[in-house]
């Protein structure tokens, strides 16, 4: 009996201190970083409002929604979110980040909502579209972008809504646009948007977007000063004149004489700092080919030799008839006195004829 109860004891003993060591580590496990709120029974985290320079550590691994907006945070580390891999929602709004580096994303799979609204983004990776292919929704508002990645490298299959309000963008690429193949909404107000030749391309594509059935707020131009706060999508396409072709001075070597070089092709397209030479985007006039000028030159003496002849010929009819009126006349003045002549041989015999 003895041995019994004190076999019991320490089985009791046992079980609290494996409780207790389960205590310890369950708070490590599912414990809130200072200065958040944590929600487990929606997945939340809520950080925002605190100060914050950096990422809190210690995220819990089961948070879904993260909430880091009204914060001081500059910069992002890579691997930022490792430790919450299931992330559908970041709010990083109100913050002052500048830059917002791809690798700060790796593991965010399951992200659909992205806000980085009033922040100092000055531009964004092509590579956000391979790091977030589950990304929804991407709201870039209030920022100060100027230019935005020409093309994705692949389609961003599931992004719906696309917000790049009150920027400083000048254009934007159609391609850009058509990486979105499910887009629904796209906000693009509050910029100086130049609606020239570049701005076509977005124009054509709002065009279809919206017989689609797709959302928009519009661009409203502030340059040139004759489109000035006009709506893109009220300018007639007529109005748009094309834009100079790059390196448009060039012959093309087609026409050139066989063994000759342009002089235009001589030379370095880009000058000795490597920059390309700003008078190469200028509407030059373009020259004309030596076998196009040799032509005109054939058309022309063409003409000069057939108006020559053409004359030649008038003045060759107007001898002729002016020649034979003359011969007419002087053919018909002998006749009246040989006429004469024989009226008068004819009544002489008449008068000698003997009484």
């Amino acid at each position: 009996m003895l041995d019994e109860g004190i076999c019991c004891r320490a089985a009791m003993k046992g079980a609290l201190l494996l409780v207790s060591s389960v205590g310890i580590l369950l708070p490590g496990v599912g414990s809130c970083p200072k200065k958040c709120l944590c929600h487990p029974s929606s997945n939340s985290v809520d950080c925002s409002g605190q100060g914050l320079s950096t990422i809190p550590p210690e995220l819990p691994p089961w948070t879904v929604t993260l909430l880091l907006q009204d914060n001081r945070i500059h910069w992002l580390p890579a691997l930022a979110f490792k430790s919450v891999s299931l992330l559908t929602t970041l709010n990083l709004s109100n913050n002052s980040l500048s830059n917002l580096a791809a690798e700060a994303f790796y593991g965010l799979a399951h992200l659909q909502v992205l806000n980085v609204t009033q922040n100092s983004l000055l531009s964004i990776e092509s590579s956000f579209a391979q790091v977030m292919p589950g990304l929804r929704e991407l709201d870039l508002s209030s920022n100060s972008l100027s230019v935005l990645p020409t093309s994705l490298g692949k389609p961003w299959e599931n992004l719906t809504m696309f917000a790049v309000q009150q920027n400083h963008l000048l254009h934007l690429d159609r391609e850009l646009l058509e990486a979105m193949p499910k887009l629904r909404l796209v906000l693009l107000k509050g910029n100086p948007w130049k609606c020239d030749c570049h701005l076509l391309g977005l124009k054509l594509w709002l065009e279809r977007f919206i017989f689609e059935g797709g959302e928009t707020d519009g661009a409203i131009c502030r340059l040139p000063e004759p489109w000035k706060g006009k709506d893109l999508l009220s300018i007639p396409h007529e109005l748009y004149k094309p834009c100079p072709l790059r390196h448009q001075n060039l012959v093309p070597s087609l026409v050139q004489q066989p063994g000759s070089v342009p002089q235009d092709a001589q030379k370095s397209p880009e000058n000795n700092s490597g920059q390309h030479d700003p008078l190469e985007c200028e509407n030059r006039p373009k020259p004309k080919p030596t076998n196009l000028r040799h032509a005109v030159a054939t058309v022309v003496i063409t003409g000069v030799v057939c108006g020559i002849v053409c004359l030649m010929m008038l003045a060759a009819a107007i001898y002729g008839c002016t020649y034979a009126a003359i011969t007419a006349q002087y053919q018909g003045r002998p006749l009246a006195p040989t006429r004469k002549s024989e009226k008068m041989g004819s009544e002489e015999p008449m008068d000698s004829s003997p009484a």
